[in-house]
């Protein structure tokens, strides 16, 4: 059994070196507004009352290497998709970098991120 819940997830935070660039990349890639910011914080959300993703400027940021262990990915997102091979080259042309394996790709930073086919249970991410 699940214990009481203490908190509620508001938003995940990626360290990047400039996240308004960073911040746009996301809210093209995923398809959702940019809902906050600032010169050093950025939100992309459904709307500015919902939890999301957001971007916090840290300027020492080394990105990770893929797949080298000795600067791990630190954290990565999988992206839902219809058509793995069109979003590929969709987020290439939005900025992104082709790693190696299936439907990796870095954001223009280097944070690795996963396109996966959208599994038969989810609605069609073009509706």
């Amino acid at each position: 059994m699940i214990g009481r819940m203490i908190g509620r997830l508001h938003h995940v935070i990626i360290d990047c070196p400039d996240p308004v660039t960073l911040g746009n990349f996301y809210s093209e890639l995923l398809g959702l507004p940019v809902t906050y910011r600032s010169e050093d914080f950025v939100v992309v959300s459904k709307d500015d009352t919902t939890s999301g993703v957001a971007f916090q400027r840290a300027p020492d940021h080394q990105p990770p290497q893929w797949p080298d262990p000795s600067r791990p990915q630190q954290m990565h997102l999988d992206v839902m998709v219809d058509d793995p091979e069109v979003a590929g080259r969709n987020v290439v042309a939005l900025g992104a970098t082709k790693l190696p394996g299936v439907g990796v790709y870095s954001d223009p930073v280097g944070h690795p991120f996963c396109l996966i086919p959208r599994p038969h249970w989810a609605p069609p991410i073009s509706e």
